[in-house]
């Protein structure tokens, strides 16, 4: 069995699709909610009740979304249904937070008493010691990533399946996978978002003073110059405005991976042993399943932010 699809409807009844034909599941270190495609023999040729996503492999629970877009198509007497889903926690990025300076903000007050989320959770931190100031326009995610970078230098994370985390995970599970049960091994980069200038106007609203040339960016004869306003976020440093926005350019530009038959169970912020390297977080995971089986791609990054 490639693994349980469950429906959850308007009234909270749950049917279980036990014939999955085929799926993809998609998990990665900066987006900040789990993707999930699938195809399976339908029991039903009214899906319009359908409320929630569930997809569990071996017993584990690894994908808990909305239900954005579902077709059911009766053919020769065979109805199979296509799917498109969500984790919750997309909805992040779909609210906007009230424009302003927060002050003595943790991510308990930030989640806990502003828009609630179904089924999203968070790391337990009241540590308050910071502010973040909202821009018009900002959603929630971002004022969590801008919490988090002034927190730790870090960007958030999902874990489990809408777990909105700050800190690299304290207690990861160390998975090795050997020559032998790979089944294929790479490297790759990814340079669209590379931004070889930043600049930032002062708060006479001149530029000239707050600038940032990225290297990276200028050995492969990439040209991209980007100028904003004074960044209000960052007046505590605001050096660290062309830094972060930086760092976020060049986010999970170079990772390298391995795939592997299965699925062992492996998370965000877990540990990865291959190619010869030491432990190293796991940044990206990709579960595919079909007639052949169930396989596993596991990226680890290497970035700012890693």
């Amino acid at each position: 069995m490639l693994g349980i699809l469950l429906f959850r409807n308007t009234t909270y009844q749950d049917t279980q699709e036990v014939k999955l034909l085929s799926f993809g599941f998609k998990k990665e270190a900066y987006t900040p909610f789990t993707s999930l495609t699938a195809n399976f023999i339908a029991e039903t040729t009214y899906p319009d009740t359908v409320s929630e996503v569930l997809l569990y492999i071996d017993g584990r629970l690894v994908h808990h979304g909305t239900a954005d877009k579902i077709t059911v198509t009766e053919r020769r007497g065979v109805r199979t249904g296509h799917l498109t889903s969500s984790g919750f926690s997309c909805m992040l990025i779909q609210n906007q937070l009230e424009p302003g300076l927060y002050t003595n903000i943790s991510i308990n007050s930030l989640m806990d008493n502003m828009i609630q989320i179904p089924y999203v959770t968070h790391q337990d931190s009241a540590d308050s010691s910071g502010y973040i100031y909202v821009l018009k326009g900002s959603t929630m995610w971002d004022g969590i990533v801008n919490l988090c970078y002034k927190k730790n230098g870090k960007y958030p994370y999902i874990r489990g399946t809408n777990c909105i985390m700050l800190d690299p995970y304290t207690q990861p599970e160390e998975y090795t996978y050997t020559a032998s049960e790979q089944i294929a091994a790479g490297r790759g980069i990814d340079t669209r978002r590379f931004v070889s200038d930043f600049h930032m106007a002062d708060i006479d609203e001149q530029y000239g003073t707050f600038d940032l040339h990225d290297p990276d960016a200028g050995d492969r004869k990439i040209v991209r110059h980007k100028y904003f306003d004074l960044d209000r976020r960052f007046l505590y440093d605001p050096p660290q405005a062309l830094q972060y926005r930086d760092k976020v350019s060049k986010r999970g530009w170079k990772r390298e991976f391995i795939t592997y038959s299965g699925y062992k169970g492996e998370d965000l912020s877990d540990l990865a042993v291959f190619g010869g390297q030491p432990a190293r977080r796991i940044s990206g995971i990709e579960i595919t399943g079909n007639h052949e089986g169930v396989f596993t791609e596991i990226s680890v990054y290497a970035d700012s932010f890693t």
